[in-house]
């Protein structure tokens, strides 16, 4: 039976130089270097963003509930004052 080219295992014939290795070594690591830093910005970029819209939210709920006690306590107190100011005047014109 005769071999296929499939069959046939390649062998290397031609040497490649040391340098050369090296230097495609160097190139990958550089390359992975990059696709990790991109990655790790990416990564820090979100977190961050995250960790900014949680943030906004706790103050604006704290500074809501904040406003809201404040009114509760200060406007009964506004509106005795207008209103007894108001009838006060209002009997000087009588």
């Amino acid at each position: 039976m005769a071999k296929q080219s499939s069959d046939v295992i390649p062998t290397l014939t031609d040497v490649v130089p040391a340098h050369v290795a090296d230097e495609d070594r160097d190139a990958e690591r550089e390359n992975l270097i990059a696709e990790l830093q991109t990655e790790l910005a990416a990564s820090a970029f979100a977190l961050t963003e995250r960790l900014l819209q949680n943030a906004t939210s706790e103050m604006e709920a704290t500074l809501f509930e904040q406003v809201s006690n404040k009114l509760r306590q200060e406007l009964p107190e506004l509106v005795d004052g207008v209103l007894r100011r108001h009838l006060a005047s209002g009997k000087d014109t009588n």
